[in-house]
């Protein structure tokens, strides 16, 4: 599986971004992609994810202020976010595992160890 991150940029607090993640080559029938961040010296978060089964899943942090989509022909994953703050300054990945969350488990959604193929990222600045 191929996943690329696009859609970054620079922009004032209170504006939008959409990401996209274009993903090829996946095989499975049942899947999980999810958003993810890395800020400077701090650890990489799960933010949002997104099922084979069209199930999506935030974290409190970004819960009313980002919107995970898919594209008709499923090739390309989106990440719509509103009202940016500061703090959401981050590079951000798309990732991607076979399978379904569990019980809807935290582990599963949003730990990045329990993801296999990763994109590059795309750098999203919010300047206080």
């Amino acid at each position: 599986v191929q996943l690329a991150e696009s859609g970054g940029g620079l922009v004032q607090p209170g504006g939008s971004l959409n990401l996209s993640c274009a993903v090829s080559g996946i095989a499975a029938d049942y899947y999980t992609i999810g958003w993810f961040r890395q800020a400077p010296d701090k650890e990489r978060e799960g933010i949002s994810t997104i099922t084979s089964t069209d199930g999506t899943y935030y974290v409190d942090s970004v819960k009313g202020r980002f919107a995970i989509s898919r594209s008709n022909t499923k090739s390309t994953v989106y990440l719509q976010m509103n009202s940016l703050k500061p703090e959401d300054t981050a590079t951000y990945y798309c990732a991607f595992k076979i399978g379904l969350p569990r019980n809807n488990s935290n582990y599963d959604l949003f730990a990045a160890r329990s993801f296999d193929a990763w994109g590059r990222g795309t750098q999203v600045t919010v300047p206080s």
